[in-house]
């Protein structure tokens, strides 16, 4: 495998594919967007700053990414920057792949001055846990228990 790290603004030409990627995962939150309207908004954010997305790829083949996403929780919008769209193809796991994105979205977050980031997470909160996050609370949203996490860069 020859993975390689950049930022999505380089490969827009997988925009639209990382985007259903998370629009399917995380098809709870986007119930009530169509997976068109998500499309354009993620390529939108890949220059705006609402999404910037670091991804993977191995060849040209997209095989996971992580965003730095300025809002992604309606319910708190006095917290951000976050850690957002953390996705890595199944066929790709166990690699610690998800990790590098991770790393590599927090040393972005870092490099531009911020001084925390934020995730929610519906099941992983002891992955992150493990990786230097600290639980603030947890809350039910779409019918489903979630952790709001902090971590300081």
């Amino acid at each position: 495998m020859s993975l390689q790290l950049d930022w999505l603004t380089g490969h827009m030409h997988h925009s639209d594919t990382y985007a259903a990627w998370i629009h399917q995962q995380f098809h709870y939150e986007y119930a009530h967007q169509p997976l068109a309207e998500w499309q354009r908004e993620f390529a939108d954010g890949q220059s705006n700053g609402e999404w910037s997305c670091l991804i993977a790829f191995d060849g040209d083949r997209l095989i996971g990414g992580a965003a730095l996403a300025r809002d992604d929780l309606a319910h708190r919008p006095d917290l951000g920057p976050w850690l957002a769209c953390v996705f890595v193809d199944p066929q790709a796991r166990g690699q610690g792949l998800a990790e590098q994105l991770i790393e590599g979205v927090c040393d972005e977050a870092q490099r531009r001055g911020l001084k925390r980031l934020y995730l929610h997470t519906q099941n992983k909160q002891d992955y992150y846990a493990k990786r230097g996050w600290q639980t603030l609370e947890d809350f039910r949203a779409w019918d489903n228990q979630h952790w709001l996490m902090v971590r300081d860069l």
